[in-house]
């Protein structure tokens, strides 16, 4: 059973969580033998300055003897060799916890954004996602593997050998530390000034990262606009906003290690000059001194390797910040406590005093109600912004109204589960989304469990089994991305026969016939007529000649249903959708009359 991290403490900052995923739950017992390898391991390399002080006296012992000195050495060796070891096994374990928790938290990180809902992918920028998932997991990855096990063993270090010095001698421990607030004072300073700077560095990464998917995606826009130069100066400008923030945020943090090195200096000079006094006045030995300059030595280093941290901490801390900000969404639309089952019962849908707005005070639907009989066609159709798409966002239930019900054979869509209600109903949209892999896998993806044989009848009746079979390996061509190795249509005709794959009872059709050539359009449109056979089905359509031959057309405008009804009803009425098909036609109705004046209103 895996441990949710983020559960334990929702209120910890940003450094507690990150360092949970790698040292706590079932983490914990792991961390702890690390730590324990570690202390091990320090105990080994403290004994090593005290043995050297202790052999340092037999040689200045006129009574000193080569025996005493040999068993100081062999003291040494066996403290050596413990440091050795035990270092190893820390480095090993610690190592393996970073690898642990990075791929837990990019786990928890991908999978939780598969859990949110529509509208967080609607607010957020795919390139905006993609740097989260990127940029800011490889910062708190660098903390990880370079920051967390060195952060612990210097702790560790200043503590275990702070123990020891005081034991020994307290005023050359005094002298030890005269210096140790200023430094502490100055990593207080840096962190003041490069906390900021970190946090807006990983920020305007963001952008630019989000910039760069945006263009590579639109390469053919900038490419057939000849936007390349264009492209080239807004990529220039931003990187150099990236460039200028991480000057100032590392230009502070390196003015830490500078400091740092002086202090440390002082500090041995501190020690050399009050060790000296002390044996002049014969309260000391040399071999003492010699033990605290060592003991100076192996203070100061973790001490200088924590300052030279701070940078990757605080990088670390900008990173998991912005990664925990999805990780902290929640979806907008969830299932109820008590959520049945859709228990098909022939697809009749039922609208009343339907509400929905995007952002609050601001509605993009209103007041629709509408009912569509079980096995129906209904073609919607309106004006660019009418509220088309919308709508059948609300009855897939990608978001959820403000008002109002929609009902399902009777079922109200709330009270049912997501899983059990998309199951039931296929959409083909107007971009052909395919994803790089085969074209058998792609088809197969519609459904769990499909087979070959599933696969191939589909394409049958989707007309692409030919051009599949005519492509260099068949249903085992591998697609490159989004399919640009096929044509529009091609695509198109996959994506139906995904749809046929996944055999749902309602199907929706949002402009899945635009942007192909009109032999192409007819094999779509067949295949269109095989895959809505016996369901009930939406067509969403600009070309209205797709939609003529639908049960009822709905016509849109300004989140309106303005018209509802088959479309020789609706030419005979020369209303708003007479006015909207004549458009196509030149502005001219049968005969040379004139279509009439419409208002077209977007939402």
């Amino acid at each position: 059973m895996t441990t949710d991290y983020d559960s334990l403490s929702p209120d910890r900052t940003t450094l507690s969580r990150l360092l949970g995923y790698m040292l706590g739950g079932d983490n914990r017992a792991r961390s702890v033998l690390a730590t324990a390898a570690r202390v091990v391991a320090i105990l080994g390399l403290s004994a090593l300055p005290w043995i050297t002080g202790q052999a340092m006296n037999v040689m200045n012992d006129p009574s000193g003897t080569t025996d005493e000195l040999n068993r100081w050495m062999i003291a040494g060796l066996v403290a050596g060799v413990v440091y050795l070891v035990f270092s190893f096994l820390a480095d090993r374990m610690f190592s393996r916890l970073a690898t642990t928790a990075l791929y837990r938290l990019q786990t928890k990180l991908f999978s939780h954004m598969q859990t949110l809902s529509m509208g967080f992918f609607f607010k957020n920028p795919v390139g905006q996602l993609t740097s989260r998932i990127t940029n800011d997991s490889e910062v708190v990855a660098l903390f990880y593997e370079q920051g967390v096990g060195p952060i612990i063993r210097a702790i560790l270090q200043i503590f275990i050998i702070l123990i020891v010095m005081l034991l020994i001698n307290i005023p050359l421990t005094i002298a030890a530390l005269i210096v140790i607030p200023f430094l502490i004072g100055s990593m207080y300073v840096v962190t003041r000034i490069a906390a900021p700077a970190f946090a807006l560095l990983q920020e305007r990464v963001g952008f630019v990262s989000g910039f760069q998917a945006e263009t590579l995606d639109g390469h053919k826009v900038i490419i057939s606009k000849k936007r390349q130069a264009w492209a080239s100066q807004e990529h220039e400008e931003l990187a150099g906003e990236v460039y200028e923030v991480g000057r100032r945020a590392f230009l502070a943090s390196l003015m830490q290690f500078p400091l740092t090195q002086t202090l440390i200096l002082i500090q041995t000079v501190f020690v050399l000059t009050a060790g000296t006094l002390m044996v002049i006045e014969g309260s000391t030995t040399l071999g003492v001194v010699m033990a605290f300059t060592g003991y100076a030595t192996l203070m100061a280093s973790p001490l200088g390797q924590m300052s030279n941290l701070v940078s990757n901490a605080l990088n670390a801390i900008a990173g998991g910040e912005r990664v925990f900000e999805v990780i902290d969404e929640q979806p907008t639309v969830t299932d109820a406590s008590d959520a049945v089952e859709y228990e098909f019962k022939g697809g009749r849908i039922e609208f009343t005093d339907v509400d929905f707005s995007y952002v609050p005070g601001r509605r993009v639907l209103k007041d629709n109600t509408f009912t569509v009989e079980a096995g129906e066609s209904v073609g919607i159709c309106g004006p660019t912004g009418a509220g088309k798409s919308t709508l059948i966002n609300l009855l897939t239930r990608y978001y959820d109204i403000d008002s109002g019900t929609i009902l399902i054979d009777g079922q109200n869509i709330e009270s049912l589960t997501q899983e059990s209600l998309r199951r039931q109903i296929g959409v083909v949209l107007q971009e052909a989304y395919l994803f790089t892999d085969t074209v058998m896998n792609n088809l197969k993806y519609a459904r769990d469990g499909a087979t070959d044989e599933d696969a191939i009848t589909a394409a049958m009746k989707a007309n692409a089994h030919d051009f599949i079979m005519e492509l260099p390996d068949g249903y085992d061509t591998m697609m490159t991305e989004r399919g640009a190795n096929l044509s529009q249509g091609q695509r198109q005709m996959i994506t139906i026969a995904r749809a046929m794959v996944a055999d749902p009872k309602i199907m929706i059709l949002d402009e899945a016939t635009s942007n192909v050539d009109t032999r192409t359009e007819k094999l779509i449109q067949d295949g269109m007529r095989h895959l809505m056979d016996d369901k009930t089905s939406f067509s969403i359509a600009h070309r209205l000649a797709t939609i003529r031959d639908s049960d009822d057309i709905m016509v849109l405008n300004g989140g309106e249903i303005v018209e509802y009804s088959p479309h020789d009803e609706l030419m005979a009425a020369k209303g708003f959708y007479y006015a909207l098909y004549m458009s196509q036609f030149k502005g001219k109705a049968p005969g040379g009359e004139a279509a009439a004046d419409i208002d077209f209103v977007s939402t």
